[in-house]
């Protein structure tokens, strides 16, 4: 009853980018502000008519407090449960039920960082991991080491993820890195945690992005197409990759099923794919996980280009954190590309014909997993 009564009720009406690269001398709060004002913007709305505000950070203890203040709103409901990356897609997830709620009439989800112009470290405000805490992309390379290990993974598939990425970024000119990249470029790169390499890792950068929600009959009347959200569930695992059941399956084996459940969608009726793609590990054990291909067979399913552009699967569309940006947490971002692709309005990336978009972010290490659906009208 309650996923029949969210499906479909709200709907993306406005986004916005901004900052994408290194914008000195710009703080995270003012790259957001920029981002929030394109989004207002692009649905024919001020901040004052903002009462919902779902946002996180990694430098801020009172994040959604800071953002308020910083854009002179003062929202009836805010959201800022911090997990990691897949922080923006469960955003998008609280977003709907306090629509439907009527908690809020208009939910803006935002953020921003200057990570990279900062200084190249994202302070937190997490708990003290004193065994891990300096060695996150160890957690990743330990999940590629083991899928290898289990499945006959190979570095030049894992290559492969990389030069998709690379191949969608260079048809998006927002897009950080967008210099030709080659399987034997990836292998060669200098290795940080075997078997990844720099080219392996996402990008570090400065960045912001936006999206404005608003109630399915509210947003058929708006200036945009609308985006309306189908489906969405979130699961969790472990904090510590240590505590990590499995280092080859992830809990995104969890929320996608409920996701595509509420959607009342199937893989098959998918037609483009937005995966947190923080490290080349990371796309291939998610297509398994959500059910692209079985378990073990992610590396093989990439293979030939499968998953760029002219393949048979489009996979992170605008370059991915891996080639466009990653500003510390990168899942708002997932959002907005598969907005702009629904709505016919990606440019040179536009997968033709597109009805129904799967968005899944990634929190932590491989310790949170958030999956999201979202369609157009013809899809209600």
């Amino acid at each position: 009853m309650i996923d029949a009564a969210l499906r479909g009720s709200a709907a993306v009406v406005g986004v916005g980018l901004a900052g994408i690269g290194n914008m000195a001398p710009f703080t995270g709060l003012e790259l957001m502000s920029q981002a929030v004002m394109r989004a207002l913007a692009d649905c024919d709305l001020g901040l004052a008519d903002v009462d919902g505000l779902f946002t996180v950070s990694g430098t801020a203890s009172m994040p959604t407090v800071s953002a308020a203040e910083h854009l002179g709103i003062r929202p009836r409901y805010v959201g800022g449960t911090s997990m990691g990356g897949s922080n923006f897609v469960d955003g998008a997830l609280h977003a709907m039920m306090a629509l439907h709620l009527g908690l809020c009439d208009v939910a803006l989800i935002a953020y921003g960082s200057n990570q990279r112009s900062a200084g190249g470290k994202l302070v937190t405000l997490s708990e003290p991991q004193p065994w891990e805490k300096d060695y996150p992309s160890s957690s990743y390379a330990m999940a590629a080491a083991r899928h290898m290990h289990e499945f006959g993974t190979t570095r030049e598939q894992l290559a492969e993820v990389a030069v998709a990425a690379r191949r969608w970024a260079q048809l998006n000119p927002m897009a950080v890195r967008r210099e030709p990249l080659t399987i034997a470029d990836v292998l060669v790169s200098p290795m940080f945690a075997p078997p990844l390499t720099v080219r392996d890792s996402c990008l570090l950068t400065d960045g912001a992005a936006a999206a404005v929600m608003v109630r399915a009959d509210r947003a058929r009347s708006m200036r945009h197409k609308p985006v309306y959200m189908l489906g969405g569930a979130a699961a969790y695992s472990h904090r510590q990759i240590a505590q990590a059941k499995s280092l080859t399956t992830t809990v995104a084996a969890e929320s996608a099923p409920r996701a595509l459940a509420m959607a009342r969608m199937g893989i098959d009726d998918i037609d483009v794919v937005q995966l947190y793609d923080a490290f080349t590990i990371n796309t291939i054990l998610f297509l398994e996980d959500i059910g692209f291909c079985p378990k073990g067979e992610g590396g093989r399913f990439v293979m030939d280009g499968a998953i760029a552009p002219g393949g048979r699967l489009p996979v992170n569309t605008n370059g991915g954190g891996l080639s466009c940006v990653h500003p510390g947490m990168y899942g708002l971002f997932l959002i907005v590309e598969s907005v702009e692709q629904l709505r016919g309005a990606a440019g040179e990336r536009q997968i033709a014909d597109a009805e129904v978009a799967l968005v899944h972010g990634n929190g932590g290490v491989l310790s949170t997993e958030v999956t999201a659906i979202f369609g157009t009208e013809t899809t209600l």
